[in-house]
């Protein structure tokens, strides 16, 4: 049941069963003694870390990560779940990189970081630390979601500092419907299901681990206010800490999936195919086809430019399967790799319809 999701713009960053024999009556005896049930004593949670014990328990499960592309760099934070270097975060930290590289908090070692796969919907990328083993991971909640008003500490590179700063405070809501904006190229993305915090989450945090009273993850942290809403300006006064994370539960499915090694739906596996079209829903007023994907730009020597199609063609399907909309066009590259090929059909601005084969060139993490 949602919980009044509002729209908010920020910046980026087992059940137990008594079994009980069934009594042997002895013949010709029409009554028994069964034995009571022994006593099940109450299960107590042990004392909330303080956060000092948090931190010395829960660092060297964290990675901080660096990723880049040409000149430009993001500064993230991902954790642990695998002792081979398996570790989650989110996709906008990786998003269009071309080198990865992360920071173990527990050993200090340094490594090479690949991309296994991730989901853009939830904002949730599976990284694999190559050449790591041994490493100690997180423990996940062992609820789907924390309550409302439970204590939680957002921990990650605020800043990018290169230290891990825990953000401490609580659940004041849950599945809640965020818009956020990178704070790198500004693109916008709309998330659901998010658990809404008042810890104070930075720039570089994104991706870390939010973790409960006893040290154990309940989601990943994703959106914060940005530096202006944080502290203020001549127009607006400061405003009280907020920030987002996903699920552990939401990351734990795009985890699963990739794992399987099986993309569909809006989880994609493996290399990223490059096509090197930007494209957006048709309007209704447009003296075109009614569905599709239209095309906004085509990047030079990409395999879209190869093929052939220029803005204001509309892509109306790939591989016979038709084209209805722009997030259509995104699912029918979602399971391919790199030197996949697919047939293309458009109709361009003056209604000729084309259909060609292409072949897909390797990209980096995008949607």
């Amino acid at each position: 049941m949602r919980s009044g999701g509002r729209a908010v713009v920020l910046t980026l960053v087992a059940a137990g069963v008594w079994l009980f024999a069934t009594p042997s009556l002895d013949p010709g005896t029409a009554d028994f003694v069964a034995n009571p049930a022994p006593a099940v004593a109450p299960v107590v949670e042990p004392p909330p870390l303080t956060l000092d014990e948090l931190s010395a328990r829960v660092d060297p499960t964290v990675v901080t990560l660096a990723a880049s592309a040409g000149f430009s760099g993001v500064a993230g934070t991902g954790f642990v779940v695998a002792p081979d270097g398996i570790v989650l975060t989110n996709f906008h930290v990786v998003e269009n990189a071309t080198e990865n590289s992360a920071v173990h908090m527990g050993n200090g070692l340094i490594y090479d970081a690949t991309v296994l796969g991730y989901d853009k919907s939830r904002d949730v990328a599976v990284v694999q630390l190559i050449t790591a083993a041994d490493l100690p991971v997180v423990e996940l909640a062992p609820d789907p979601l924390p309550d409302v008003g439970d204590e939680v500490v957002a921990v990650g590179n605020a800043s990018g500092a290169g230290v891990l700063v825990p953000a401490p405070g609580a659940v004041t809501a849950l599945d809640q419907q965020v818009r956020t904006r990178s704070s790198v190229d500004g693109s916008a993305n709309t998330l659901d299901k998010m658990i809404r915090v008042d810890a104070d989450v930075r720039s570089g945090d994104s991706g870390g681990p939010l973790f409960d009273a006893w040290g154990r993850v309940v989601g990943v942290n994703t959106a914060g206010l940005s530096d202006e809403a944080r502290n203020g300006t001549e127009f607006s006064p400061p405003q009280a800490p907020e920030a987002y994370a996903v699920p552990i539960s939401e990351a734990v499915a795009v985890l699963d999936q990739v794992i399987a090694g099986q993309s569909g739906g809006t989880v994609h596996v493996g290399p990223t195919p490059y096509f090197g079209v930007s494209v957006r829903d048709v309007s209704v007023f447009e003296n075109k086809p009614a569905m599709g994907a239209a095309v906004v730009s085509v990047t030079s020597d990409s395999p879209a430019e190869i093929l052939g199609l220029s803005a204001g063609d509309i892509i109306v399907a790939i591989d016979g399967t038709d084209v209805q909309s722009s997030s259509d066009l995104s699912e029918a590259l979602i399971g391919r790799v790199p030197g996949d090929s697919a047939v293309v059909e458009w109709v361009d601005e003056a209604g000729v319809t084309s259909s060609r084969t292409v072949t897909l060139a390797q990209g980096t993490p995008t949607a």
